[in-house]
């Protein structure tokens, strides 16, 4: 800004002129910036006039009160009749100016927001960085912020200059102002129907206010200078957007919706497209001003360039007006009323990401919100006992607040009824019975006889009732069409099959779980089967071997043995939830078999030959192995009849450690080993649970080995564990 000394002669376009002219002239458009701070200051009291107000509304208070109090800065400014008062007002407006972003970006992530806990929790650091800079850049370096300087000859007055701080804070403002326009087009995008228009006027007001600011930083730091000039756009855009804040305040009182955007609209954001695009309009209209002059005939057209891209966005987000426009081009281009092709490409796009019941509702209904041009499209499911309906999705705020699958967004087993008789949509407004009152009232309008009648349309499968679609306040209260109805069936009937589909999809999910539950429960029972057979045993010879020293300290050694098996067992159970437990060590197979050999009470009194070869070392789990050998031996010793034998014997072959247990016992037919040794629950005994070849191979298998069998009904049977040897020492 160039601002004549005193007693000069003259000025630039956009400067102030000498002491005493203009400075105290009130114009029309010096009076701008006070009717946008009265205006601003207003609305900051009414919305905290509500009776619960949020955290949103404290925000949008502060917000509101610091723009207006900037506003203010600026008319004192303009009406200054001191340069010295001019460069106090307008630096005490920069620091009022740093305020904005802390305000301003709270508000952006809580208006509207039903996760905006999570929001600030996962950005909390670096928005509270962003916000509280400007703060601490304004508020520490207050003198350094603007400075006079000489425009050039003696007489051509002086020029207010940004000093390298204001600079920076201007930075600073133009990426937090961006940040606040990108927060609130997320916000908005992911609104639909009454959602979508309760919010529509406070978005589009903010984003007049905000893109005035964006223009006055973005000139500021590509010529930092202040031109007087771009005073009354900012004060213009506050009072443009204000007016548009009013009207939301007037349409529903600030109210807010649940709304949940998706991290993948962020990145889509046409905030960056809309402020190139006015920046360029502006910009150009600039250069123009320049040329020929005139001040307040660029105040002027700036009011008139923002005024007319509010109204075009207005026209833009009308659902009126896009009706019409939609409904001119198939009564005059087009045939078909919908485009079925690309409808069910787009719903199946939707329902290729749908993991869950919810996801599955929410796709829905923003699909018939956007193909029937309905504001509010809630989606009812029947619960797993069809006793009564709960809400899945709705893209109408509810007026009592109730969350999806509450329990007061519930309906009655009546309505479920009610609905099992109806199979085509039908009016629910001309169905004069209890349930469907009851549909209705919990499914009410927004805009009372202007949005038709209310549809719903009934989801089943055959007889069983799965829910009910409730489409309400339809744009233009337009009728729908036997085309429409009969879309809205097949819309229906596919939502049924993919409810159904998820809900098998679930169930086939939990009996897996169950059926793995049951498996594992089996092995800890097997396992616990064998040790508790040890310690009967050992009960039984008690009495008989008591006072025989060798006995007791064999006993004491059993007992050990076994109770250190059963931790290891709980340990194990303990640890299911993560993966299975592995822990190879190098191992000595032959001294693994003695020890396990010699643990085993079951074998005292059977006839046993051990024959054991030279080994490399193996490497390996020594307690899972040991549960191997443990199971085979005990098959075999259960196998025997009278003068059976069991033999026990390694050897080297090939590079690989062969253990084999052997026993002339009752054998197996070939049928069973081919079909059912290695399966659970499959046994030859009476009280066998079938699991423990089952485990064993599972275990070798992990070990890179393999198990071969070799059986003959009468004759006996061989077990050969073939396991990798060779580790280096």
């Amino acid at each position: 800004m160039v601002v004549a000394e005193e007693g000069a002669t003259g000025g630039p376009p956009g400067g102030l002129k000498p002491r005493g002219s203009m400075m105290n002239t009130m114009t029309v458009f010096t009076a701008l910036p006070f009717a946008a701070a009265i205006l601003s200051l207003l609305l900051a009291i009414a919305s905290v006039l509500r009776k619960k107000p949020t955290p949103a509304t404290w925000c949008f208070f502060a917000g509101m009160l610091v723009l207006g109090v900037d506003s203010l800065c600026t008319g004192l400014s303009l009406r200054a009749a001191d340069l010295a008062d001019v460069l106090r007002w307008l630096t005490l407006g920069l620091v009022v100016k740093s305020l904005v972003p802390a305000a301003w970006i709270g508000f952006s992530l809580t208006y509207s927001r039903g996760d905006y806990r999570t929001s600030l929790a996962r950005w909390g650091v670096p928005l509270a960085i962003l916000a509280l800079l400007p703060v601490g850049l304004a508020l520490g370096f207050t003198d350094s912020l603007l400075e006079l300087v000489s425009a050039g000859p003696e007489d051509a007055g002086l020029r207010l200059h940004f000093g390298a701080v204001a600079r920076i804070l201007n930075v600073v403002l133009l990426l937090a102002f961006a940040l606040v326009l990108m927060n609130l087009e997320q916000t908005f995008r992911s609104a639909v129907g009454t959602m979508r228009w309760r919010i529509k006027f406070v978005v589009l007001g903010l984003a007049v206010i905000f893109g005035g600011h964006l223009y006055v930083r973005s000139q500021a730091i590509l010529f930092s200078t202040y031109d007087m000039a771009l005073s009354g756009v900012e004060s213009s855009a506050l009072l443009i957007g204000g007016l548009f804040l009013a009207l939301a305040y007037l349409r529903t009182g600030f109210a807010e919706a649940d709304v949940y955007p998706s991290r993948t609209v962020l990145r889509s954001s046409l905030t960056v497209l809309i402020v190139g695009g006015y920046l360029f309009i502006v910009g150009v209209l600039a250069q123009v001003v320049r040329l020929f002059g005139g001040a307040e005939g660029f105040q002027f057209q700036a009011f008139v360039v923002l005024l007319g891209m509010a109204g075009l966005a207005v026209l833009l987000l009308s659902d009126r007006l896009r009706q019409r426009v939609h409904g001119f081009v198939v009564r005059h281009f087009g045939k078909a009323q919908h485009d079925s092709v690309q409808l069910w490409s787009g719903f199946s796009r939707r329902l290729a990401k749908v993991r869950d019941e919810s996801g599955l509702c929410v796709a829905s209904v923003k699909l018939i919100c956007e193909t029937f041009e309905v504001l509010s499209v809630a989606i009812w499911l029947a619960d797993e006992q069809k006793e009564r309906l709960t809400l899945g999705a709705s893209t109408a705020q509810r007026p009592d607040g109730a969350a999806a699958g509450s329990p007061t967004a519930a309906a009655s087993s009546a309505v479920a009824a009610g609905l099992r008789a109806r199979l085509s949509p039908f009016d629910l407004d001309a169905v004069n019975e209890a349930w469907a009152e009851e549909l209705r009232r919990l499914n009410p309008t927004s805009f009372a006889g202007k949005g038709g009648n209310r549809w719903c349309v009934p989801l089943s499968a055959g007889e069983q009732v799965l829910g009910a679609l409730v489409l309400a306040d339809r744009v233009n209260a337009s009728p729908y069409t036997a085309e429409e109805l009969e879309l809205l069936k097949c819309i229906g009937d596919q939502f049924s099959s993919v409810l159904l589909n998820l809900r098998l999809a679930n169930e086939v999910v939990q009996a897996r779980e169950l059926e793995a539950f049951r498996t594992m429960s089996a092995f800890f029972v097997h396992d616990l089967k064998n040790a508790a057979a040890s310690l009967n045993l050992m009960l039984k010879n008690l009495p008989v071997h008591f006072d025989n020293p060798a006995f007791r300290e064999d006993a004491l050694r059993g007992v050990g043995n076994t109770a250190r098996r059963i931790d290891e067992m709980i340990a194990r159970l303990s640890a299911l939830r993560q993966q299975p437990d592995f822990r190879p060590e190098k191992t000595d197979l032959n001294a693994l078999v003695s020890e396990t050999i010699e643990g085993l009470q079951e074998l005292r009194s059977v006839p046993l030959t051990v024959e054991l070869g030279p080994l490399p070392p193996l490497l390996a789990d020594r307690e899972q192995l040991r549960s191997v050998l443990n199971n085979l031996l005990l098959n075999a010793r259960d196998a025997l009849g009278q003068d059976g034998r069991i033999t026990v014997s390694t050897e080297p072959r090939g590079g690989r450690a062969v253990l084999s247990v052997a026993d002339n016992g009752c054998g197996m037919s070939e049928a069973f080993v081919r079909d059912s040794l290695f399966r659970p629950f499959q046994s030859t005994k009476k009280d066998g649970l079938g699991i423990g070849m089952f485990q064993s191979r599972m275990i070798v298998e992990a070990h890179g080995g393999s198990i071969q069998v070799e059986s003959e009904e009468g004759e006996g049977t061989t077990f050969r564990v073939i396991l990798p040897a060779g580790v280096e020492t």
